[in-house]
């Protein structure tokens, strides 16, 4: 009996030890680590220290009332940075298209172009009775595919209060959605998607859809003041959820606002980026975290001018972030003298405005822009809803005007716009070119001290196998797959293969086992955030179209986009190729495919080690994203502000055809 257990102990032992044997194979694993969110936590830890330098900045600023000054004008001077470049403001042509009544109340339906084409819907909130001229709030919208809707009920009653409201219409919600079919029907799931897959041809183009939306709310302000019955000396600002983002972004970019409020947004933003990830597409911009700016400085850009925030205790937003944020900005007014201008509420509530919020924002704006206590105005059934709301009749800017631009003709016309500038540029010196590109991709300098460690090898018919785990400073490992075939010779290429969907799915093809039979050496790795790195699908909302998305968003706002990180790992493994006694001297080809296409385009151009590289099912300009928004994996190809000097078909020219797309 004991003889049998031994044997089938043994037994299960083999079989086990097999089992795990060909599942090494099956995923050809060459890192010592196994931890799914391990590049997640890399991006994460660059976010935290460009943080902790920011705090270090701010709490020198409150050493007196002048350094805290210079901190609000460097504050001003980044968030204009990147933002990025705006339209120029023209003549609004503004039009009131119609009037709704409401009890105590009535509505202008507005239409204004914040510039040529760009036509923007909004309704103007304006007591029945009421004493020029009169001040006046900007109402920034949540996210809802019907935007100012048929009515806003705090709208009604700061009107009821004295203080006429204007709500705005961002793009791609309301009377503005830009992937609409030829009657006006919306193209996507939801407002969160169309601001997502919007955003990165804006990004390409050297802004964003957060600078956009917050041009055009700048804009409304240019036609309140352009009227006799507003005040132009008091402007107040407030959103909440995706108004209130919107409202942060404004507070940014135009000084005349007196007074803000920001509900349901306001907390860290790397707070947010480690509980629950970016957000939608309109909701950061590229760069914040290089620039070290948090959220809180956008507050801060309007020092020191009355603030509130309006908070949830059970918000997804995270509320010990927001209390924290909150903190850094009441420091700040305290030291500026004025810290009876800030004040923070927040409800026994999640992501909602019940009553006890909304009497709080009445209040704050009835002090600082009517400078009176009033009674907090009440409305029958605690909302107000209109008839005949629309400002245009086919409820579509994009489909009522025949001049009207959508998204994607602006964004095309502003690539042609930039063409003489691209054509100057590519024709400048080669190396002022190159050096553009690393700073555009994000690499201040590549490092080529590396550490080949051997995680495992084994002998095949014909070939012997190792891999590797490449260790660079400052980089993330790169697990790496060499085969060696028996029959090398001086002579021999190296094949580098580059697949979007993982080393393991190419290795795995037996097929491909021949490929070493001519002598080549084939090389497989995953550069990261790709097969063995590859951020856990659960991580990245489906809504978003990307299945990358947190780690592309994250790596734009540290000023490190995608495509540049996955260049630096391509140098380390060329200089792995260098370095190792059985691969130097051989010449150097690559085979890649999908996302690795734009990564070999730039890598190509700026190592020339590369002899050849061939790619398959990539994109091949930009210009497509541009004009076809509607595609999966868009944010994982984007250098922003790579259009105002090149395209991805003149990396191929200045590669000096070194680079081939084959399909």
């Amino acid at each position: 009996m004991k003889t049998r257990y031994l044997l089938l102990t043994l037994s299960l032992a083999l079989c086990v030890n097999g089992h795990a044997q060909q599942a090494g194979r099956a995923n050809y694993g060459a890192l010592r680590f196994s931890q799914p969110t391990a590049y997640y936590s890399y991006l994460m830890r660059m976010v935290h220290s460009y943080n902790e330098e920011r705090s270090e900045k701010l709490q020198q600023a409150l050493s007196s009332k002048s350094a805290a000054q210079k901190y609000v004008g460097n504050v001003k001077q980044k968030i204009r940075q990147v933002m990025g470049t705006l339209p120029e403001r023209g003549d609004l042509h503004a039009q009131v298209t119609g009037r709704v009544q409401g009890p105590g109340f009535y509505v202008e339906k507005i239409i204004f172009q914040s510039e040529p084409g760009r036509y923007v819907t909004a309704h103007l909130y304006l007591p029945d009775k009421h004493q020029q001229p009169l001040p006046a709030c900007i109402e920034m919208c949540g996210h809802g595919l019907s935007g100012k809707g048929n009515g806003s009920g705090l709208a009604a009653r700061m009107a009821l209060m004295g203080i006429a409201t204007m709500v705005v219409d961002p793009l791609a919600q309301g009377e503005r959605l830009q992937l609409i079919d030829k009657n006006g029907k919306d193209l996507t799931r939801g407002v969160t998607t169309e601001h997502t897959l919007l955003n990165p041809a804006f990004e390409l183009l050297g802004t964003s859809m957060a600078a956009q939306i917050a041009f055009d709310n700048s804009r409304a302000i240019d036609y309140l003041v352009s009227r006799t019955d507003i005040d132009a000396s008091r402007i107040g600002a407030y959103g909440f959820s995706g108004g209130g983002t919107e409202c942060s972004y404004l507070l940014g970019i135009d000084d005349r606002i007196q007074a803000s409020c920001i509900g349901l947004y306001f907390s860290s933003r790397a707070r947010t980026l480690e509980t629950q990830g970016p957000s939608d597409g309109c909701q950061q911009i590229s760069g914040e975290g290089s620039a070290r700016l948090e959220i809180a400085d956008f507050a801060l850009a309007n020092a020191p001018r009355p603030f509130l925030v309006l908070d949830g205790k059970y918000d997804f937003v995270d509320h010990w972030g927001a209390l924290q944020a909150f903190k850094e900005v009441q420091k700040l007014y305290k030291v500026l003298g004025c810290a009876d201008r800030v004040s923070q509420y927040y409800a026994e509530d999640g992501h909602a405005t019940p009553e006890d919020v909304q009497q709080q924002m009445l209040s704050f704006f009835g002090k600082w822009l009517l400078g009176n206590k009033r009674e907090i105005p009440t409305l029958p059934n605690g909302y107000w809803r209109g008839n005949d709301m629309l400002c245009t009749k086919s409820g579509q800017v994009n489909t009522e005007y025949a001049d009207a631009k959508s998204t994607m003709q602006m964004a095309t016309a502003w690539m042609d716009a930039a063409k003489p500038s691209r054509d100057a540029f590519l024709k400048g010196n080669k190396k002022t070119i190159l050096q553009k590109i690393r700073q555009l991709l994000g690499i201040d300098a590549f490092n080529d001290q590396i550490e080949a460690v051997p995680t495992g090898q084994s002998v095949n018919r014909g070939y012997r196998e190792y891999r590797y785990q490449l260790n660079c400073e400052g980089q993330f490992p790169i697990p790496v797959v060499v085969w060696i075939p028996d029959n090398v010779k001086d002579s021999s290429p190296i094949e580098i293969h580059l697949c979007e969907k993982g080393k393991a799915w190419y290795l795995n093809d037996y097929l491909k086992q021949d490929f070493v039979s001519d002598g080549r050496i084939i090389i497989a790795a995953d550069f990261r955030g790709v097969g063995e790195t590859e951020d856990p699908y659960l991580y990245n909302l489906t809504k978003y179209w990307n299945s990358d998305y947190r780690s592309a968003a994250v790596s734009l706002h540290v000023g490190k986009p995608l495509i540049g990180q996955r260049v630096a790992d391509m140098h380390t493994l060329l200089n792995f190729c260098q370095q190792d006694k059985n691969l130097r001297n051989h010449r150097i080809e690559v085979v890649a495919d999908g996302l690795y296409g734009p990564v070999m385009m730039h890598a190509a151009v700026l190592d020339d080690r590369i002899s050849k590289a061939m790619l398959t099912r990539t994109i091949k300009t930009w210009r497509d994203y541009l004009e076809h928004p509607m595609q999966y994996d868009m944010l994982r190809n984007v250098v922003p502000g790579a259009l105002q000097y090149y395209d991805l078909p003149d990396l191929l020219r200045l590669s000096e055809g070194r680079v081939r797309i084959t399909d």
